[in-house]
């Protein structure tokens, strides 16, 4: 990660000017100003409405002009990309959650089972073993 970071900040924080995110991801404030009004990237504000780009902005950024320059994907284009792959973690996001909610209902009900086998009487005899054999005819129709 980068080293500037004040302490305390990880990748999610807003602590870049505009001008040094453009540095760090080389293109031209301008561009990012662009790319905020449309949408691709939202970068934090400051109270006084100025923006702060987080090192996890940078690599969008760098991601979008990549998707532009090298694959001549559109803005329009790179747009839908991302908010498909913002879903798409969103999703996996889901997933984990239920898979733990769902490890932890396999927990709850092996404990409940053991509970009540755990409650089985213990006193129980067997009975000595007999063996029967009923014949049963049933009765015909006239």
């Amino acid at each position: 990660m980068f080293g500037g970071l004040p302490h305390g900040a990880d990748e999610d924080t807003p602590v870049f000017v505009i001008s040094v995110a453009a540095q760090l991801s080389g293109l031209h404030a301008q561009t990012l100003r662009s790319y905020d009004r449309q949408g691709l990237v939202s970068p934090g504000r400051t109270s006084g409405g100025g923006r702060r780009y987080s090192m996890r902005d940078i690599a969008l950024l760098r991601e979008v002009q990549r998707l532009s320059q090298e694959d001549g994907v559109n803005l329009a284009g790179i747009k839908r990309i991302i908010e498909l792959e913002n879903q798409v973690d969103a999703l996996r996001a889901r997933i984990a959650e239920l898979t733990e909610e769902l490890t932890a209902a396999y927990l709850t009900a092996e404990q409940t089972a053991a509970a009540v086998h755990a409650s089985y009487r213990k006193d129980l005899v067997p009975l000595r073993q007999q063996t029967a054999l009923v014949v049963w005819k049933p009765k015909r129709r006239t």
